[in-house]
């Protein structure tokens, strides 16, 4: 299944490819990150024989997106003190590095590039944007290195050198659509972010609405940033669809629900299934915002199980009790002690006995057990349908009855034929 073609394979505008390929280039990636002209690819240069070993974090901490990744950048901090007061890995302790992705993809990928090949780190944790992952995904294939990909994501994917810890479609986009056609949905209206994932995720939705029954009553996409909703949310007021599916990202997701709220419309009148609002976005927007929305995710603070509670525990004892968890942020944690136990398991740190030992290994994880597909490297997910409470807090109302296998290019969904290319 692998193979350095697979990650073209989303469908992209042609400003988004434009994007994409700019992010490349301007990383000092040619067309495939390096291998124009010699041919030669960079290689890694991670030493792991001393008694510490350094890994890397890339999470925007500047720009849009840092209010969604900066939170990200806190619970790999805290997997990594943890996995270090345990006794490290493999008897060695972590150093981690950090960079700032700034929200741009051209940016992740030259610290991408600064980690592997500079500060020779043994694995990387990060990425948020499918658009930052593309930029990244050249610079891990020629290197021979590994990253750790803790979003969840449009799926059609999948590399040697990426590990994907949070959930492709079949395990949060389809569940989603599959509870509001229970719920008596008929009609729906799109709205999204325009990049890669929005895009992609709107193709999925109306594939699955044309094979359901499901009209779309409209669509649209807005810039990274944007703070100005009132056209789109007089669109979707005078559309009339039962609900809204809604792929907006970053600070873009307080202008969105503060003019959906300001236009008269609830939850009630017409619901929002919103795929990338958390705890950290409910605190963003302002709960009262929210109450009563629905958000499609593997995990919520208020999961009841013990490898949770003392999850949340240990995050609120270290960075302060007001704090909160979410989705992103326990899916980047879990991604840590994934890559301990695949390490443990292959007894190194070299990638390919990782990649060789990784099919199988399973953590019991705050969102409950997850286990790595070594043929496609993600990893199975238990999806959960939460409703937006007064307290700021998302509280489960449904969830799958098991974890997904995870089917990042749809092979098991007959409407979904033509999407994956």
């Amino acid at each position: 299944m692998f193979g350095s073609t697979r990650h073209p394979r989303s469908k992209l505008t042609a400003g988004a490819v434009a994007l994409l390929t700019a992010a490349l280039v301007m990383a000092g990636c040619g067309s495939r990150a390096g291998e124009e002209g010699s041919g030669a690819k960079a290689q890694g240069c991670a030493d792991t024989s001393g008694d510490t070993v350094k890994v890397g974090a890339i999470n925007s901490l500047s720009g849009g997106l840092a209010v969604s990744e900066s939170v990200i950048r806190d619970a790999i901090v805290l997997a990594v003190e943890q996995v270090n007061a345990a006794g490290g890995v493999l008897g060695k302790r972590l150093e981690l590095i950090g960079e700032d992705g700034a929200s741009e993809p051209t940016v992740f990928a030259e610290k991408a590039q600064k980690l592997v090949q500079s500060d020779c780190v043994a694995v990387v944790f990060g990425g948020y944007t499918s658009a930052s992952r593309k930029a990244m995904l050249p610079v891990f294939e020629d290197a021979n290195a590994l990253l750790y990909y803790g979003q969840q994501y449009e799926g059609l994917e999948d590399s040697p050198n990426i590990f994907y810890t949070g959930a492709t479609t079949n395990q949060q986009i389809i569940p989603s659509l599959d509870y509001l056609k229970q719920q008596g949905v008929k009609s729906l209206y799109l709205v999204g972010s325009d990049y890669v994932f929005p895009r992609t995720s709107s193709a999925i939705v109306k594939a699955y609405a044309k094979a359901n029954g499901i009209e779309i009553k409209g669509e649209d996409y807005t810039p990274l940033g944007s703070t100005d909703f009132s056209t789109i949310v007089n669109k979707i007021r005078g559309a009339g669809a039962d609900a809204v599916f809604n792929v907006v990202v970053g600070d873009s997701l307080v202008a969105f629900f503060r003019e959906y709220r300001n236009s008269g419309l609830t939850p009630e009148t017409m619901p929002v299934m919103s795929m990338c609002v958390g705890e950290q976005e409910v605190r963003s927007i302002g709960p009262a915002t929210l109450v009563g929305q629905l958000s499609s995710w593997n995990y919520y603070q208020t999961l009841d199980s013990p490898q949770n509670a003392r999850f949340v525990a240990d995050f609120k004892a270290r960075f302060g009790p007001d704090r909160v968890t979410s989705d992103p942020m326990e899916s980047a944690y879990t991604a840590v002690s994934l890559w301990k136990a695949t390490v443990e398991k292959a007894n190194s740190f070299a990638v390919p006995d990782i990649q060789k030992a990784a099919d199988g290994i399973t953590v019991d994880a705050p969102e409950g057990k997850v286990t790595i597909d070594g043929e496609n490297h993600h990893v199975t997910k238990t999806a959960r349908i939460g409703r937006v409470a007064d307290n700021g807090l998302i509280y489960e109302i449904w969830a799958s009855p098991q974890p997904i296998e995870p089917d990042p290019y749809l092979r098991n969904y007959a409407w979904a034929e033509g999407i994956a290319g």
